[in-house]
């Protein structure tokens, strides 16, 4: 079994997808963020980072040992999965291959996701007498990688070719392209290879998981302290309420 502790955000759903695909049995642990869970000491022993998703494999293989198995980030806890099931990924004797995944999971986690993460906050949560600089700055970030991802798949389906754990994780932030202020229509490649993910079952699955608690920009820079302008502080500010 494996607890999975989860929001309904792109990030989020990058291991959901990952955890529906593979059929690994897991139980979702839902993260209330806007209240600080993330906070909780008991869950900071699994994530220092204070962000979800994480995991908590009770049933790893048995090179680690009889010990539960924290992993956290979202990369991180993908290639962990893709290398347990031998799914999703080339294997590690593949050097080439797995080169070229690494290459892509370390572009998503620190650029497209970022550029995505900021554009959104900058579109959806920030006040509004704040918001032209960021939206301008970051929508012409998060265009640029629409851009390096179109050419990538010029001559292929997915990012490697096959379907792998790279377009589970760069799935998410295009997902959303709408709802960010960006349009896919200069980038015909891009929209192909998300409506071919979107349509995926396991896909749909992931994405619907405790979709009525998304934010939906409910929760906002000027009604949300314990969510947004956090600081080393926020790691102090709540109690352990056994979240975790």
């Amino acid at each position: 079994m494996i607890d999975f502790y989860y929001a309904p955000t792109p990030n989020g759903w990058k291991a959901a997808i990952m955890l529906e695909e593979t059929g690994l049995d897991y139980r979702p642990i839902l993260m209330r963020l806007s209240e600080g869970d993330q906070f909780a000491p008991g869950f900071l022993q699994i994530s220092p980072n204070a962000k979800m998703p994480a995991i908590v494999d009770h049933a790893p293989d048995a090179t680690w040992g009889d010990t539960p198995v924290p992993v956290f980030e979202s990369g991180a806890i993908l290639l962990y999965l893709a290398d347990k099931t031998g799914q999703f990924a080339p294997p590690e004797s593949d050097l080439r291959a797995r080169k070229e995944l690494m290459e892509w999971l370390f572009w998503q986690v620190g650029n497209q996701g970022p550029m995505g993460g900021q554009l959104s906050h900058f579109r959806n949560y920030a006040p509004e007498d704040e918001r032209d600089y960021g939206f301008k700055r970051y929508l012409g970030e998060y265009d640029r990688n629409l851009g390096v991802l179109e050419a990538r798949l010029e001559t292929r389906d997915y990012i490697l070719g096959d379907y792998s754990i790279a377009d589970m994780l760069a799935f998410p932030w295009a997902f959303i392209a709408k709802p960010l202020g960006a349009s896919l229509d200069d980038f015909p490649r891009v929209a192909d290879w998300r409506a071919r993910i979107k349509a995926r079952p396991a896909v749909q699955r992931a994405i619907d998981l405790h979709k009525s608690e998304q934010n939906g920009g409910r929760h906002r820079v000027d009604n949300n302290s314990i969510l947004f302008n956090q600081s080393a502080a926020s790691f102090k500010s709540k109690p352990d309420d056994g979240t975790a």
